[in-house]
């Protein structure tokens, strides 16, 4: 019991104490501009080659990528106001559906048994409606992901009217144990996921 509590706690979107990952930074050739140039992000396995400006935070089996502007750059998932996806291994997939049953594709990824805040509001809530795409999703050769994206509200804590909607888009793979999570339609990352490497 006080486990399940613990993880609950700990997938709840509390603060998170991160390092920056330091990773790779190249570029084609040396007359390449700093806006091409990229770093490469490397998780169970997977190899994503993504732009430079991106900083990747680790903490354990969990990393965040921040993609634009962020307020709190170490905070939890859903963190209003903070552009950046998540890769998520193992121990959180295992309570990746309301903290106390594992993840599945059948579910959206919803990491506590409370209502979440609004991505682009904290003071507002969120909730998550059906998948409106399923389907597979290439990720680098020989690796398939259970994509899905799923509807997204946000709405007033007070009466529950709409304040704003999102895609919450997921990428599974269940042999690789990874689980990608964006709520912010990252632009090009369907592509960076689909041209990923693996060692």
């Amino acid at each position: 019991m006080r486990k399940t509590a613990y993880a609950l706690a700990a997938l709840a979107g509390a603060a998170m104490l991160v390092t920056p990952m330091t990773a790779s930074a190249s570029t084609s050739s040396a007359s390449t501009s700093s806006a091409s140039a990229t770093q490469t992000l490397s998780f169970r396995g997977m190899n994503l080659t993504i732009p430079s400006s991106w900083e990747v935070y680790r903490d354990g089996d969990r990393v965040k990528v921040i993609t634009g502007a962020c307020g709190k750059l170490s905070a939890g998932y859903f963190t209003p106001k903070c552009d950046a996806f998540w890769l998520f291994g193992p121990k959180v997939i295992k309570y990746g559906h309301e903290g106390f049953s594992a993840y599945t594709p059948e579910r959206p990824f919803y990491p506590a048994s409370d209502v979440q805040r609004c991505p682009f509001n904290g003071k507002h809530g969120q909730v998550l409606g059906k998948a409106t795409v399923a389907g597979l999703r290439q990720v680098g050769p020989g690796h398939k992901a259970h994509y899905r994206s799923w509807f997204g509200r946000c709405v007033k804590y007070s009466n529950g009217e709409q304040t704003a909607t999102f895609d919450q888009r997921e990428w599974f793979l269940p042999k690789s144990r990874i689980l990608v999570v964006d709520v912010w339609n990252t632009p090009g990352l369907a592509g960076t996921l689909k041209r990923a490497t693996w060692s």
